[in-house]
């Protein structure tokens, strides 16, 4: 932890397998990554999805992400520990 950088490279380091945050983000353990290796949980579906980004919440669920405008601009993205 300690380097702080943009969205760009936030969604870079997913790619290469890391977890990502806002610094400003005060729910412990909180961070972002990317699921690539999805499937549909119907049986009779056997389609793979495209990769996508889930959140780990505080409450521990891993949720769906979309970014939001104030993500997209920030520049304190840091890599989850």
């Amino acid at each position: 932890m300690g380097d702080k950088f943009g969205i760009g490279e936030a969604v870079e380091a997913m790619h290469n397998g890391q977890r990502v945050r806002r610094a400003g983000w005060n729910g412990k353990g909180m961070h972002l990554e990317i699921v690539k290796n999805g499937r549909f949980a119907h049986p009779s579906d056997t389609r793979d999805l495209e990769p996508f980004v889930v959140m780990f919440t505080a409450q521990k669920n891993f949720v769906p992400w979309l970014c939001s405008q104030a993500d997209l601009l920030a520049t304190d993205w840091e890599i989850a520990g």
